[in-house]
């Protein structure tokens, strides 16, 4: 490490120690003992089959004895209580454990009877889960159908104690669960954490200091108002529609290469823009959907939904020469069902790709009849790069405007031109080239030149042969003189035409390089077969299948003998269709509170986690597809909650007790993701770029790190200038080897579909933020700007501009500590203060000591733990 980053990173260690004590001693504050009671149900509440049973089951028993008829081991489902295999009446005897085999099995001492078996390495019911189960069967053992397999309805209003707290429906519902144990939810939090929070929520970026106090003023006037109006302001935001597609293009896992062998690039562009116009113009989430599985099938299909139907060109895809083209093609399409079924069903339909699910009831046949409507796409299975011209991969529409067309017209006209001049002229050059030939192999041979002839001739007669001779040598030598002439002509004009015709290309390649082009999806004009591939494999046919959908949803109702995506896609969004709004509805939340009301936002089966407010998701659900699948209204009913505007505050024992805060009884407190982070640090710097679209760009990141997986020599090279400040949903993703500065602090690789992140706090997250070169030099930007306010308001200045909040007064001893330690130390090290201002002109050397300073006191709030939390 470099010197100077060493005495940063010595240096912000220390204040950074300092300061977390004074913040998080701020968070723990008192209250009553009634919040710090236990999440769990109490235990005489009614046992419920579907929240407290099924799970169970689903983990321990469903492998063996669930929907896979293939593994089904003692002809006995749990899943179900009726059927020939069903449980009731054969395993489970309601309201009698000692008549219910399943009992004896799962509390059995014999190891040899003891469900789940020992040796499958499941755990064991414990004595918590086997009383839920006890008391579930003496109860009757009421079966009741999967929640997430029902169509969603409107629940009734919510009765709750405190009806004075919110009016909210939303808010009724939290209420409602808080009181059932014996909770109240937190006070609402002040209105600076307000103002970061939401805007950070609704555009990924921090408040400005300006913002701020428009905010605060209008807030302490009317606060209701002030809250709505900002909302409606960040709604509007193009912003906005940056940060919410940065989300979906995680779950579609969107990307700027092939992800497989040589990782070639692919230009997926169009798509990305696309998605942040559709948040900003608020495109109803119904078309969203239908857009992306079937855009191309419109009857007249618009430029837009052409390009949504790039979803289905997300996969990975390898290059040609490096596998079989048929198992490529299984491959693709099996990437492009997995995808379907995570992004707007939100179920792990893969799962049964070579054999019925285990836990949901999807079948391998149910599988390959979703597989069939992505069967038939008139592309190559391979990429080849010969083919390919930036990054577009055959099938691609054009998008020219009308002056792109008008050139692209006259460039054509020419080329015609110059080809129409080329050809006759290429066609005489060759036949002179060819009479050349032939003259060459039958003209006289010469025994005495021209010359020697007519020294001859001079000298003495020339006998009749000989001048008969001379005169056809003559008439030759003329005739070759003549065609080489017209060919040297030929060749000049050739020479000529050609060259312009070279610059005409050229012009004409800059042009079309310069039109918009986007990747979509194109059926073939014969409908491929598909079969159920036996074991998952390629190669193994086994019955054939016609296009559907799994047998336990609502039916498809297609506009013709052969349903197509577009049946598909009307079917996703259908108001019977009982998972597609849910799903959405919970991963907008869950953008919001760090965890969905389903936690397991990716998997709404069996081995997915119940709801926590069940209610309100279905609630949230109806409102969503009854307002027109409004995802702005969606979003600002849920910060216009009373829920949403707690404050996160929480003592020890309240977090132990609701780690991950499920029974929503405070405000959302949780790691930023990290573009959020890097995003924040340009924005705050000055340096962050607004411009919006186009190409991806390469910020730095340490050389030779792309050469390490190619296999091509292929180089990294960072753009310049203002692109390098750009948002980081621009930001280059190549799936070999992601951006390090995002995958550092948990972005996915984009490999797969993903609808959750990790959140982890390590130790080189932090070296990472303390050295990297981009964030150093957005504190150094950051001290330019700091050092030109009066100093006696320089530390006030720094901190709100990064936190939006104002330090106390322990909080500003330790940061005027800090500066002047730095002080100190780079008087004596004019070499650290060369490293730390490079590239930036100042008049004296204190005053490049005082700019070294602030640097590193910059970087010290950058590196903050409420700068990388939300709030």
């Amino acid at each position: 490490m470099p010197p100077v980053l060493m005495l940063a990173a010595a240096l912000c260690t220390t204040v950074l120690g300092s300061l977390a004590p004074i913040r998080s001693h701020a968070e723990d504050v008192d209250r009553k003992s009634e919040d710090t009671e236990s999440v769990s149900v109490a235990d005489e509440s009614p046992v419920s089959f579907s929240r407290d049973i099924r799970p169970l089951l689903s983990n321990r028993c469903f492998a063996c004895h669930g929907p896979d008829a293939g593994s089904r081991e003692g002809s006995l489902r749990l899943d179900q209580p009726d059927g020939d295999e069903g449980a009731i009446g054969y395993a489970i005897e309601p309201h009698s454990v000692e008549d219910s085999e399943v009992w004896h099995r799962i509390t059995a001492d014999d190891e040899s009877m003891l469900m789940p078996p020992p040796d499958s390495h499941l755990k064991p019911f414990n004595e918590e889960e086997t009383e839920l189960i006890r008391r579930w069967i003496e109860s009757g053992a009421v079966y009741e159908d999967f929640w997430a397999f029902q169509v969603p309805e409107r629940p009734q209003p919510p009765v709750t104690q405190n009806a004075e707290w919110s009016a909210q429906t939303v808010d009724q519902f939290v209420l409602r669960k808080l009181e059932s144990q014996q909770r109240r939810p937190s006070e609402e939090a002040d209105a600076r954490t307000l103002l970061r929070r939401v805007t950070f929520d609704l555009t990924g970026l921090p408040p400005s200091r300006e913002a701020i106090r428009h905010f605060e003023s209008a807030y302490a006037n009317s606060p209701e108002l002030a809250w709505e109006e900002l909302i409606d302001d960040l709604l509007s935001r193009p912003q906005f529609g940056e940060h919410i597609a940065r989300h979906w293009l995680d779950l579609v896992r969107f990307a700027d290469t092939n992800g497989m062998h040589k990782d070639f690039y692919r230009n997926h562009v169009a798509y990305r823009d696309w998605v942040i116009r559709s948040f900003n113009d608020n495109l109803p989430y119904d078309d969203f959907v239908r857009d992306q599985i079937a855009g191309d099938l419109y009857p007249q299909p618009t430029k837009d939904q052409l390009i949504a139907s790039g979803f289905n060109r997300l996969h990975l895809i390898i290059d040609r020469g490096t596998a079989l083209p048929e198992e490529s093609h299984v491959k693709n399409v099996l990437d492009r069902v997995t995808a379907v079924g995570t992004a707007f069903m939100g179920l792990t339909v893969q799962c049964a790709q070579c054999h019925d699910h285990k836990f949901d009831p999807i079948t391998q046949k149910d599988f390959f009849s979703l597989y069939a409507f992505f069967n038939n796409i008139d592309a190559e299975p391979e990429t080849n790069p010969r083919q390919v011209v930036d990054g577009f991969q055959e099938p691609f529409v054009r998008f020219p405007t009308d002056a792109q067309r008008a050139e692209l017209s006259r460039l054509d006209a020419e080329l015609i031109k110059l080809d129409q001049q080329i050809a006759p002229r290429n066609e005489r050059a060759n036949q002179i080239t060819k009479q050349l030939q032939q003259i060459k192999e039958i003209e006289p041979e010469e025994e005495e030149s021209d010359d020697e002839l007519a020294e001859s001739d001079v000298a003495e007669a020339m006998t009749p042969e000989e001048e008969a001779r001379l005169k056809t040598i003559r008439a030759w030598d003329a005739l070759k003189e003549s065609l080489e002439n017209e060919l040297g002509q030929l060749r000049l004009s050739l020479a000529k035409s050609q060259k312009q015709r070279a610059k005409t290309q050229r012009e004409r390649i800059a042009v079309e390089h310069g039109v918009e082009k986007a990747m979509v999806m194109k059926e073939r004009d014969e409908v491929r077969k598909t079969f159920v591939l036996i074991r998952g494999q390629y190669d193994a046919p086994g019955e054939e299948v016609q296009r559907g959908v799994p047998g336990f949803l609502p039916p498809l109702e297609p506009q013709s003998e052969t349903p197509s995506r577009m049946d598909l896609a009307d079917w996703m969004v259908s108001p019977e269709n009982p998972l597609t709004a849910r799903v959405a509805v919970n991963r907008f939340w869950q953008l919001f509170f760090g965890v969905g009301l389903v936690k397991t936002s990716e998997d709404f089966g069996n081995q997915g986690e119940v709801p926590s407010h069940p209610e309100l998701l279905d609630e949230l659900a109806v409102s969503f597809v009854e307002s027109g699948w409004d995802v702005k209204a969606l979003l600002k009913r849920i910060v216009m909650s009373k829920t949403y505007r707690q404050s996160s505050r929480a003592t020890p024992d309240e977090f132990k007790a609701d780690a991950e805060n499920r029974l929503l009884s405070r405000g959302p407190r949780y790691r930023l993701d990290a573009e959020m982070i890097r995003d924040q640090i340009l924005f705050s710097s000055g340096l962050l770029s607004t411009r919006m679209h186009g190409p991806s760009v390469k910020p730095p990141q340490p050389d030779g790190l792309w050469k390490a997986v190619s296999m091509t020599g292929e180089r990294f090279r960072p753009d310049q200038g203002e692109s390098i400040y750009r948002r980081s949903i621009y930001t280059f993703w190549k799936r070999a080897m992601p951006p390090p500065q995002m995958t550092i602090l948990n972005a996915p690789n984009r490999d797969a579909c993903i609808a959750r992140r990790e959140r982890t706090n390590t130790p080189t997250q932090a070296l990472l933020l303390l050295n990297e070169s981009e964030y150093l030099r957005a504190a150094g930007q950051l001290a330019q700007s700091t050092l030109a306010e009066p100093a006696e308001d320089r530390i006030l200045f720094a901190y709100e501009t990064v936190t939006a909040k104002l330090p106390d007064s322990k909080e500003v001893d330790v940061l005027q500590t800090l500066l002047n330690d730095l002080r100190d130390e780079y008087a004596s090290s004019p070499k650290l203060v060369d490293d730390l201002c490079e590239g930036v002109f100042v008049d004296s050397p204190q005053d490049k000591v005082e700019l070294a300073a602030w640097t590193v006191l910059c970087n010290t709030l950058y590196n903050l733990d409420i700068t990388k939390t939300k709030d």
